[in-house]
């Protein structure tokens, strides 16, 4: 059975329902045994999160992009994950990313290279999201992969609205996608 632990961090409730979908997405292939961790607002996690992240086959890593970068909660993870690092205990594990801000751009890349980084200092194996741009005249944003990300799953919500409107479709798909 193969073991998917998703680690991420949701300040308005958006990162969650994105996370929510990746988890989706691996539960859909059967054999998957699947571990969400949300970090809360204090950046807090379960106690059990690191035993469960060394058994994993897969860690998918989430937060906001906050100006410019992942929230200091989803840091506070990272920090502390350098004891697994001492021993190279994520070594060969796969590694994916997803992130959320209001804005179309919004520095999204950056927060998708921090989780880069951070996996490659954990000798992870980094996969990306694997679906081509829904970039002609016909796309709309109920499109998977409308925003053209290739690097890690990324969505917008609107700053005035809440986590039951957005994500849209589009940007949920791509979660599921990265997910699978």
């Amino acid at each position: 059975m193969a073991q998917v632990s998703i680690v991420f961090y949701s300040g308005y409730g958006h990162t969650k329902v994105q996370a929510e979908a990746v988890a989706d997405g691996a539960k859909s292939i059967d054999g998957t045994d699947v571990h969400v961790f949300q970090i809360d607002e204090d950046g807090n996690w379960a106690d059990d999160m690191f035993d469960k992240l060394t058994a994993s086959d897969a860690i998918i890593y989430g937060s906001p992009t906050y100006m410019g970068g992942p929230a200091w909660q989803f840091k506070k993870f990272a920090d502390a994950s350098s004891k697994l690092w001492f021993e190279q205990k994520l070594k060969d594990k796969l590694a994916a990313g997803f992130t959320i801000s209001a804005s179309t751009i919004g520095d999204k890349p950056e927060t998708l290279n921090y989780f880069f980084t951070l996996s490659q200092q954990h000798s992870q194996i980094w996969i990306g999201t694997g679906l081509m741009p829904n970039n002609d005249s016909k796309a709309t944003r109920d499109d998977a992969n409308w925003i053209g990300s290739f690097s890690g799953a990324t969505a917008i919500a609107r700053s005035d609205l809440p986590p039951e409107e957005m994500p849209n479709a589009g940007d949920i798909e791509l979660a599921k996608a990265l997910g699978r």
